[in-house]
């Protein structure tokens, strides 16, 4: 059995803002490019695939910039294809812009699978060959770094394994220094990434060798890490599994399974501890939303809801974590809902009467309350702001910082854009406030109309804002009388947190939602401020 040397150097190649943007609704502007790779060279990422240079105006103008920016130990890397049928790589318009980016590392593709070649180029087999081996000389006589992606390695491999081993050895005697075995299809299962991977070490050694893997059989990850064990030294891969169909290899997840689980040396301890903050970065960044169910970095990964696992989480974290979630730069959460036993509310009300103990009859009465709600509709997982203004009022410790007097909406289409008006009547000590506010719909009016009348007395009100507001039916049999579940997300600074609102009358519901985030909102700037 072959031994693996553990403390091998794994080169990530980054192709988010290459092949990661090809995926559907992901989109970089240049600006967002530029930011990215000062943010990548923060954490000095080896290589970053930008863009394919002649494929659009966008990514013309990003090389030119990018061109100026004082990157040491991060190099930006240029993408495109092979010189095309029955062309020198002189006359290549492809080859030429390739060059005109100034990108110092070039990563060219090529055919490998002889279906691609017969039946996609419309070419012979050894045309083909004279394509790669040639494109990636000129290419190396102008003093560029070349990387050749062996596309659809696999499959041609499987196919005609005797073509595609031709194939990557053009590429060696032209001269490309880095091999990078591509699964295209997404479609190949690990057992067969080893075997090729070996079949190419053992022919064609020695030679660096790299992958590039898709998703489209959920498989990605798991690909990359049995190429790496057989062998290569380059993984290629966008973060958030960003990419064409089903995406690439998921850099977010690839990266700490290296590091953390396989020993091997992938990025400085400083970046593993910063990978989610990073992954939630480029999803920000490129305003797609992120999958909180991803491995090591999502809100769900060390999220724990079953009464058994979070007992035995409170006595071992071992018990039910695979890592400290520190370790990667997340957090532990315990979620309470009509499944949690005794230790999840116990946990959770410690934040606000540490000495509690867990047979005290306040944890079971809280837990029959939310039992309770749940099966009306509420939903305490995704609410952690409401679940803690009801804790609170279990322990005797919630104190309305107001009082919700009377409040009327209404709406009429005739206004325009500002289509309703919401009056309220509230309370601050001995204060009372008559006010009205206009809004864009009966909600909106409402919000307005608390947000105008407490703005004054907590001044937090004004800086927090409603970052989501979202409605569902739970009984969509009984049609407009159906009662719905209001969820409503606030942030104030660096905090975010939901509140709940659950009626057959959707704008009690909102009301309601809206009250616990305003509720929540004073007590966190109280509390800061003690």
């Amino acid at each position: 059995m072959e031994t693996v040397n553990r403390k091998k150097k794994i080169i990530v190649y980054d192709t988010t803002l290459r092949d990661g943007a090809q995926g559907e609704g992901v989109h970089f502007s240049v600006k967002d490019k530029l930011l990215y790779v000062q943010k990548m060279a923060e954490i000095k990422m080896p290589y970053i695939e930008a863009g394919w240079p002649g494929a659009n105006p966008r990514d013309e103008e990003f090389f030119r910039l990018a061109a100026q920016l004082p990157l040491k130990d991060t190099k930006i890397a240029a993408f495109g294809s092979t010189c095309r049928v029955n062309e020198s790589p002189e006359q290549s318009d492809i080859l030429a812009k390739l060059l005109a980016s100034t990108a110092p590392t070039i990563t060219i593709f090529g055919k490998t699978w002889n279906l691609h070649v017969n039946e996609v180029l419309r070419t012979t087999l050894g045309e083909n060959i004279r394509m790669i081996k040639e494109s990636i000389e000129f290419l190396v006589r102008a003093g560029r770094q070349v990387f050749f992606d062996a596309e659809h390695f696999f499959d041609g491999w499987l196919e005609n394994p005797a073509y595609a081993l031709s194939c990557v050895e053009a590429a060696i005697e032209g001269g490309a220094s880095v091999m990078i075995l591509c699964d295209t299809n997404g479609g190949v299962v690990p057992t067969d990434i080893t075997r090729g991977v070996r079949d190419v070490a053992r022919h064609l050694s020695p030679l660096e060798m790299g992958i590039h893997a898709h998703n489209d059989s959920g498989l990605a990850v798991a690909n990359s890490l049995a190429a790496i064990e057989a062998g290569v030294s380059q993984v290629q891969g966008a973060w958030n599994g960003f990419g064409e169909r089903c995406g690439n290899a998921n850099l977010s997840t690839l990266i700490p399974l290296l590091q953390l689980k396989l020993g091997y040396q992938v990025m400085d301890g400083s970046v593993i501890s910063q990978l989610t903050y990073l992954s939630h970065y480029v999803a920000e960044l490129s305003n797609y939303p992120f999958d909180e169910k991803q491995p090591f970095v999502g809100k769900s990964a060390f999220a724990h809801k079953a009464g058994m696992h979070v007992d035995g989480i409170l006595k071992t974290r071992r018990s039910f974590e695979h890592i400290a979630p520190s370790q990667v730069g997340n957090e532990g959460r315990i979620l309470i809902s009509d499944q949690a036993g005794k230790a999840n509310i116990w946990e959770r009300m410690r934040r606000f009467q540490p000495q509690i103990l867990k047979d005290d009859l306040r944890v079971e009465e809280a837990m029959v309350q939310i039992k309770s709600l749940e099966n009306q509709g509420f939903q305490f997982e995704t609410a952690e702001g409401s679940l803690d203004l009801l804790l609170q009022k279990v322990l005797g410790l919630f104190k309305p910082p107001f009082q919700l007097l009377d409040y009327h909406v209404w709406s009429d289409p005739m206004r325009g854009d500002l289509d309703s008006v919401a009056v309220v009547k509230l309370q601050v000590d001995k204060e009372t406030v008559h006010i009205a506010s206009e809004g864009c719909g009966p909600v909106n009016a409402l919000d307005q109309a608390l947000r105008q009348a407490l703005g004054a007395f907590f001044p937090a009100i004004e800086k927090s804002e409603l970052v989501d507001y979202k409605v569902r039916v739970l009984d969509e049999s009984s049609g407009t009388e159906a009662v719905v579940r209001v969820l409503v997300e606030t942030s104030l600074e660096n905090e975010e947190w939901g509140t709940i609102g659950v009626s057959s009358n959707i704008l009690k519901a909102s009301a309601q939602a809206l009250l616990d985030s305003l509720y929540v909102t004073i007590g966190r700037d109280q509390l800061k401020k003690k």
